[in-house]
């Protein structure tokens, strides 16, 4: 089989692979079964290795490009960030542009190969996103432009028009917002031990990382300090101004739930969570409600009571 024949094919069954794992795990994939890969034709194929551009034995060019998770303490060694086109930025291997990672991505651009891109959300778990195009080199600031693409353009020949490039740059806004929504919340249910801060409810898949100050607010940022770990039925009650949290974590219900009388729901899920402290809260300082940003929603919780 023809080395380039040999490749194309490798990357697809390493699409359908991913799917496979998607399917398994969730979005968020574990490190072990990438590292592991699949088989091909009886030889192992491996998604993941050591570096950040990564490529198999068996095949001449990389299939993937990893960004590594923030670590407290630590720098991320390689960052996602957007450009001014809408498009990624990937840091290059080193700072020599003729490294050999480097060269193989550069080839992957010239011949609009399909790439992964693993988004490191913690140690060892990796939001996979495919396929990725590396549509821009810059020596200069020693980054490729990385350009996400709709999983059902993999079959289609690449163009380099206009609308390809709209599609792009549409796809990669969605997948970059998608991955900070699971960062996020895989940084907030860390701090807060997988468990709702006002009931202690300790079943992740019912768990919300909610924003105190929201989205689209200036200060809206998705950090730990902005977040709360809810069940679902406290996510709402806080969304909606139904309980609100005093700077000092007090939870106060609005009082005409309060004044209402219903059955057994209402009274232990809301009317008894008034004027008791949140039960769980961060151990670190940093990760910790900040107490600005809760007082000014609590003064939005009072102005809807």
């Amino acid at each position: 089989m023809e080395g380039n024949d040999r490749d194309r094919l490798i990357r697809l069954a390493a699409f359908t692979f991913l799917r496979d794992q998607v399917d398994r795990y969730g979005e968020v994939l574990p490190a072990g079964p990438l590292r592991e890969g699949f088989l091909f034709q009886d030889q192992r194929v491996p998604l993941q290795g050591p570096q950040g551009i990564f490529k198999p034995a068996l095949m001449s060019l990389p299939l993937s490009v990893t960004t590594a998770p923030v670590l407290p303490g630590r720098d991320r060694p390689y960052e996602d960030e957007l450009g001014p086109d809408g498009f990624l930025r990937y840091r290059y291997r080193g700072t020599d542009p003729h490294h050999r990672d480097n060269v193989g991505l550069r080839i992957a651009m010239d011949e609009r190969l399909p790439l992964v891109y693993f988004h490191g959300i913690a140690k060892g778990q990796y939001l996979a996103q495919w396929p990725v195009f590396i549509v821009g080199d810059d020596p200069g600031a020693l980054t490729f432009t990385v350009a996400v693409d709709d999983p059902l353009a993999v079959d289609i020949e690449p163009t380099g028009d206009r609308t390809e490039d709209a599609r792009r740059t549409y796809v990669t806004r969605l997948a970059r917002q998608r991955l900070h929504q699971l960062a996020f919340r895989h940084r907030v249910l860390r701090a807060y031990r997988e468990s709702c801060t006002m009931c202690r409810l300790r079943h992740p898949e019912l768990l919300d990382a909610a924003h105190i100050l929201p989205d689209s607010h200036p200060e809206g940022e998705p950090v730990t300090s902005n977040g709360l770990a809810l069940c679902k039925l406290h996510h709402a009650a806080f969304d909606r101004n139904v309980v609100g949290i005093r700077p000092d974590l007090v939870v106060e219900v609005r009082q005409d739930i309060l004044d209402e009388i219903d059955g057994p729901m209402l009274r232990y899920g809301l009317q008894e969570l008034h004027g008791h402290k949140l039960q769980v809260v961060p151990r670190l300082e940093m990760d910790r409600p900040n107490s600005a940003f809760l007082d000014e929603r609590y003064q939005l919780f009072q102005v809807a009571g």
